[in-house]
């Protein structure tokens, strides 16, 4: 699972290594996403970590290696992986 974190938007992928492919993605500029209900990037991050796990799940993905991208482990990367073994993903 690889994140990219810009200063609007969070970016989240699950790759597969060996094919290099990419299984499942989520950001919080989809179309799919509404962070009307949402106060800051934290907690958007959170709700993105929460559905690229169902979407893992839906995929037959529940265990992924996590790669924060060189960002430090806080805030809203920490709230993305929070969300995501939230939403049932193993690390």
């Amino acid at each position: 699972m690889s994140v990219y974190r810009s200063n609007r938007h969070i970016y989240v992928q699950i790759i597969d290594d060996i094919l290099h492919k990419t299984l499942v993605s989520m950001s919080t500029g989809d179309k799919e996403f509404d962070s009307n209900d949402l106060n800051g990037k934290c907690e958007q991050a959170k709700k993105v970590g929460i559905i690229i796990a169902e979407k893992a799940k839906s995929a037959g993905i529940g265990k992924v290696v996590f790669d924060r991208g060189g960002n430090l482990y806080h805030g809203r990367i920490k709230a993305l992986s929070d969300g995501a073994r939230e939403g049932g993903l193993l690390f």
